[in-house]
């Protein structure tokens, strides 16, 4: 009788188990799926992207942020407002002193 017993508790171990892994398995997908949907919705403070950062791929906010992208790459830099704002606050260039 003990053997019999035996048999049915590893029978019931290795069913919950294979239930165990099933149910992982399932919550790795979800979160798979999920995860770039969920990630716009939490807040900076809490661990969420900045407020900077540029839009997904393949969506047509992208494709607007690639073009204005390029065509400020492609302005010279005397009207790009980055060039201009950089080159009005860096010091003058002085001369570094001889080293001996």
């Amino acid at each position: 009788m003990p053997l019999r017993t035996h048999h049915i508790a590893t029978v019931l171990a290795l069913v919950f188990a294979g239930f165990a892994l099933f149910s992982l398995g399932g919550c790795g997908s979800i979160n798979d799926r999920l995860s770039a949907g969920v990630g716009d919705a939490i807040p900076q403070w809490a661990g969420g992207l900045p407020p900077d950062v540029p839009p997904r791929r393949g969506t047509p906010e992208y494709e607007q942020y690639m073009k204005d992208r390029e065509r400020k790459r492609l302005e010279p830099a005397a009207n790009n407002a980055n060039a201009a704002a950089s080159a009005a606050t860096a010091p003058a260039a002085q001369p570094l002193d001889p080293v001996h």
